[in-house]
């Protein structure tokens, strides 16, 4: 019995081939690139929508506001914050509202307070549940009608708050 030699494909005889398979590895990169930036700009997308949902279309102007939350959150079951408003809290200059939304749990806007000019302070402490690493916004409309904004990005290394969770 003799020897079987295995045969060499000489592909360059197959131009028509190599275009396909390039075509086909360009689109399938393509499309790998677009399902890992879709869900983020969807996210943002709609955090900006809930915001404007909850400012009447109004824009958030950055300042007066403090959202403090630590910048690397060890477990998302329960992530400790607090939001601050610079404001003298009297009868003609005081917070009305303040709301915390985030940027990829499965509900955007995650607490919402009211306040009244004998509230004192405008200040609110919370915990929160997030899914994953996402951004925090926290927006307070003033008694001119005004509204301000403070974020910040979390990183939490165990999630929580999984998709379908309630």
């Amino acid at each position: 019995m003799g020897l079987n030699k295995m045969s060499v494909i000489d592909f360059s005889v197959y131009p028509q081939r190599q275009v396909v398979r390039r075509r086909l590895l360009k689109a399938g990169a393509a499309l790998g690139a677009w399902l890992i930036i879709r869900p983020a700009i969807s996210a943002s997308e709609d955090l900006a929508s809930a915001i404007r949902g909850y400012t009447g279309g109004a824009v958030a102007l950055p300042g007066k506001v403090k959202l403090d939350v630590a910048a690397l959150v060890d477990n998302g079951n329960t992530v400790p914050l607090s939001v601050a408003v610079d404001s003298p809290m009297t009868a003609a200059d005081h917070v009305v509202k303040i709301a915390i939304f985030n940027e990829k749990n499965p509900q955007r806007d995650v607490i919402k307070f009211t306040l009244g000019a004998r509230a004192g302070k405008a200040e609110v402490v919370s915990r929160i549940r997030l899914a994953t690493s996402q951004k925090l916004v926290a927006v307070a409309q003033t008694s001119d009608g005004r509204f301000w904004s403070d974020s910040v990005d979390v990183i939490v290394t165990l999630a929580a708050c999984i998709e379908g969770d309630v």
